[in-house]
């Protein structure tokens, strides 16, 4: 015996070898009898949880919220009640379509999850580096999805059937042209921004109600890699974004973020000639301009990786007394299919595991039982299992009530037409861009669209026509060079790799 801790089963039985298995005989057959083997094996096949639907690859670090700005006279909610404020947090950074083990620079849009550890409960910040997204309406998030996914015969990525599906929501015109330009390969999470993207509700302790928008705004500046520098670097490494993520946090590099709101009152929504609920748009900010709120500092690597990143939970229906939902109608989705998606992953507790866990709120609810129940959860008080009861058990507050939200009087499936609002941000988009971008903004497009049909690519440059007829013509140009390139290597749907993975 040494001083070392004495190695138990999981029931905490000492284990008396770790090294043979029991046989019959020095070289007879193994005994079903050795459950430690058996349990060390069977503890393998299931140390891998299933991966994220989306967002599978990701990286992330804990750090710190600071209150740098007074906004209490648009929330109530504690997180901001002061100068000077703390709050820990928990982020995650992602690529929205590879598999876990797709390499970092790749070209995609990038998650950027926050969860703050609030005194009143968990806030999650579920957003992405860019402020708008591809689709507007949730029902055709899971066809989107599909897209960016391998194709069901080829199991390879289809760039075909990516610009067949944002040709048919040209709305998403928007969102791919971010994705094609410049920005659409950052060359680490700290040289990025972060956008909660949809538009949220902020209310006071007079019950004012104002929509919001919120930015996180990098400290370190914006860098980006074009298709050769990443290409180049996938070569090399797939872990770039985790090694210089890590890295960077172990030398006391501490990257930083400001967030800005961006504040509507209630009554204006009704007043834009745009929809300030569609996660395809953006608001103006001349009319609603920056108000700067605090900064994120992330400033320390987890301890261990899987418990604290894998297991990291973020949903948009974590919000906090202050903080609200509005009519977007992809937020209303999410707040539902983002804790199912966990429920399923992780299982019926998940907001138990340490990763999600509150750090400072007292947790009392009425779930009871179900898979994974591997803490007591009758809160020192097990008569009270429901609710009303005599048992002085846990029941409502109601000053956590928030302002009614006004609606239309009718429920109906409105639809979401394509009209000319729909390309007057992409517009200015790309006329903001130099020649330089442009020229890069086309070279990319060619190089993810070579394997397309022409059928699909025209109903593409159809769509850039209305955005801007120089748009389109570039696209066109510089996919026809590419074809004729006879130096070029031939591409086929069945070798292509998606731009977007």
């Amino acid at each position: 015996m040494t001083d070392k801790p004495r190695l138990t089963t999981s029931a905490g039985a000492p284990v008396a070898s770790n090294d043979t298995t029991k046989t019959a005989g020095a070289r007879g057959p193994v005994l079903l009898e050795d459950y430690q083997l058996i349990e060390k094996l069977a503890h393998q096949n299931r140390e891998r949880i299933p991966e994220r639907v989306v967002h599978a690859k990701g990286w992330g670090a804990a750090g710190t919220f600071t209150v740098t700005h007074d906004i209490t006279k648009y929330t109530c909610a504690k997180i901001f009640s002061q100068i000077g404020k703390q709050t820990q947090v928990l982020s995650r950074w992602s690529t929205v379509a590879g598999e876990s083990g797709a390499a970092d620079t790749e070209r995609d849009v990038r998650g950027f999850s926050l969860k703050f550890y609030t005194e009143d409960g968990n806030w999650d910040m579920v957003g992405n580096n860019t402020p708008i997204f591809f689709v507007r309406d949730a029902y055709k998030f899971p066809d989107f999805i599909r897209t960016q996914k391998r194709h069901p015969k080829t199991n390879l990525r289809s760039p075909e059937a990516m610009f067949d599906f944002w040709a048919a929501q040209p709305e998403s015109v928007h969102q791919v042209t971010i994705l094609m330009s410049d920005r659409g390969i950052p060359t680490n999470p700290m040289h990025m921004n972060g956008y909660g993207s949809h538009t949220f509700s902020l209310w006071n302790n007079a019950g004012e109600r104002y929509w919001v928008k919120f930015h996180f705004k990098t400290q370190q500046g914006h860098e980006h890699y074009t298709n050769a520098e990443a290409e180049a670097l996938i070569g090399k490494t797939r872990e770039a974004y985790q090694e210089d993520l890590y890295n960077a946090i172990e030398a006391g590099d501490f990257p930083k973020w400001t967030l800005y709101i961006q504040v509507m009152p209630e009554a204006e929504a009704d007043q834009q000639d745009y929809n300030p609920f569609d996660l395809t748009k953006v608001w103006p900010h001349g009319d609603y301009p920056l108000i700067e709120v605090g900064e994120l500092e992330m400033n320390r690597n987890v301890e261990n990786y899987f418990q604290m990143v894998e297991n990291a939970a973020y949903s948009p229906s974590n919000v906090v007394p202050g903080i609200g939902f509005s009519p977007d109608r992809m937020l209303q989705a999410r707040v539902w299919s983002y804790a199912d998606a966990h429920r399923y992953r992780l299982g019926t507790h998940y907001e138990a595991l340490p990763a999600n866990a509150p750090h400072a709120a007292k947790v009392n609810h009425y779930h009871k039982d179900g898979a994974m129940r591997f803490f007591t959860n009758d809160f020192d008080n097990p008569d009270a299992y429901y609710e009303p009861n005599q048992y002085d058990g846990p029941v409502a507050d109601p000053t956590a009530m928030e302002p009614p939200l006004r609606i239309d009087p009718e429920a109906y499936r409105y639809p979401q037409e394509v009209s000319d609002v729909d390309f007057v941000q992409p517009r200015k988009l790309f006329e903001m861009f130099d020649a330089d971008q442009k020229a890069r903004l086309f070279a990319n497009y060619a190089a993810a669209m070579g394997p397309c049909s022409d059928a699909v690519k025209e109903r593409w440059y159809a769509v850039l026509e209305r955005v801007h007829p120089d748009y389109a013509r570039g696209v066109r140009e510089a996919n026809e060079r590419m074809a004729s390139d006879v130096n070029a290597v031939p591409v086929t749907d069945d070798t292509a790799v998606d731009a977007a993975e």
